[in-house]
């Protein structure tokens, strides 16, 4: 690793996400499984112009700093078991970089704001980018799903979120 490699990187908001969710307890563990929940994403109007042509997408990819999230953890408990797992193989918020992802639906865009369903985001959390989901470069054949796979079998949907 070079000395350039360890040095920090600074990223800035371009937004704020706005969900009915202000604590994780309730939360849908994915925001698929949770369809009628309204959020907006409000951009900044210095990025505004960055919208033009996402309301041809019917999924986003937001992601966004974990900013409730203030400690770092190399493993965890995931919400669907009391497994101890690696950080990088479960979705905790505890991470080196508290740096989380969502796929969301995509509603409407009005002015400056994103009005999409599918949530799973705290409110008020910080936007720090936006992606369209493309189905033809995002989804993916022969996927293995790991230790996850044994909780869908029965293709039942996981409970929420209990805590964090």
């Amino acid at each position: 690793m070079t000395k350039d490699m360890n040095e920090k990187i600074n990223v800035k908001p371009i937004g704020i996400i706005n969900t009915p969710y202000k604590k994780p307890e309730g939360m849908p563990i994915q925001g698929k499984f949770e369809k009628n929940v309204i959020g907006t994403a409000r951009i900044f109007s210095q990025y505004k112009k960055g919208l033009k042509g996402v309301e041809g997408f019917s999924h986003l990819i937001l992601i966004y700093h974990f900013n409730h999230s203030k400690e770092e953890w190399l493993t965890g408990k995931p919400f669907l078991e009391d497994v101890e797992r690696g950080i990088f193989a479960i979705r905790a918020p505890n991470r080196p970089n508290h740096i989380g992802f969502s796929i969301v639906k995509l509603k409407s865009v009005k002015g400056n704001t994103i009005i999409f369903t599918e949530v799973d985001i705290l409110d008020k959390t910080p936007l720090l980018d936006i992606k369209p989901y493309v189905k033809h470069f995002d989804s993916r054949d022969k996927v293995k799903n790991g230790w996850i796979e044994k909780h869908f079998r029965k293709r039942q949907i996981p409970k929420r979120v209990k805590i964090i």
